[in-house]
């Protein structure tokens, strides 16, 4: 396949586009402006708010598709793409189950913000990450007016071996995502970053072949699927590697850019 035709580059936040300290490779914004140039749509793919994303990009952010929430919500140049929400009752079924884990915390991840009921400075040092807007309730399942793209668990103990295990059981009608060590995602079974990347691909007609994806765990597993160019990280879960076509450098090498480098290079 030849790279220079590429029209879509999604890559993940965390572990993969951002360096250990959260920070953006220094030469992201010259990279970008040349992808721009060559016609090339970026879109940032994360389990990650849409606020906190879009803050992440505030000075690009009418050239940048956010694919938010893990592909439960879509928005470019401030057009909702997609909006996949869970509903109420459901939301409350995951609330009590989550409730009865040891050394967790619950996020309600609403489109218009995320709720909480703990504010232990432990669990809001994670949480102030990747939420931008947030709100302290009493009792989550009494929250209303507002569209809940996904339940988000920050586990301590370590949401593979602790958390997974209570919601292992709902995975044939929901998505039950480890998307990180400490992170478990609950969100609609029609939802994914897969499904997000197909849309796009739909909206500005772009085929397969003319995909570029990069990510490293197990909530970017259906994503490495919708491009050809699939890439995972040196630092990626196994299943990513497996499901991928290439291998880059890891997130503090900045794998990602290694690559964009010779996609900006390559001529059509």
């Amino acid at each position: 396949m030849d790279i220079s035709r590429v029209k879509l580059v999604a890559t993940d936040m965390d572990g993969t586009l951002l360096n250990t300290e959260k920070q953006l490779p220094i030469n992201f914004y010259e990279v970008f402006s040349r992808l721009k140039a060559k016609g090339t749509l970026f879109a940032a793919a994360s389990g990650r708010q849409f606020f906190n994303l879009q803050h992440e990009f505030e000075t690009i952010k009418n050239d940048v598709v956010f694919i938010a929430e893990n592909g439960s919500y879509v928005v470019y140049k401030e057009e909702d793409i997609l909006v996949q929400a869970l509903d109420k009752d459901r939301i409350c079924e995951l609330i009590t189950i989550a409730r009865g884990i040891p050394d967790s915390y619950i996020i309600l991840c609403g489109k218009k913000q995320a709720y909480v009921e703990n504010t232990s400075p432990v669990f809001m040092e994670n949480l102030n990450m990747y939420y931008l807007r947030k709100q302290v309730v009493d009792d989550l399942t009494l929250v209303e007016n507002d569209q809940f793209l996904k339940i988000a668990i920050c586990d301590l103990a370590g949401a593979e071996q602790n958390s997974y295990r209570y919601f292992k059981a709902l995975e044939n009608d929901l998505q039950v995502k480890v998307s990180g060590q400490i992170w478990l995602d609950l969100f609609h079974k029609d939802a994914n970053k897969g499904r997000a990347v197909q849309v796009i691909q739909q909206r500005f007609g772009i085929d397969f072949t003319e995909t570029m994806v990069f990510g490293d765990y197990l909530n970017d597993l259906e994503m490495m699927k919708e491009g050809y160019f699939s890439y995972a990280m040196e630092n990626a879960h196994p299943a990513i590697k497996e499901a991928s076509r290439f291998l880059t450098a890891s997130n503090d090498e900045d794998g990602v850019m290694k690559v964009l480098d010779r996609l900006v290079a390559a001529t059509v």
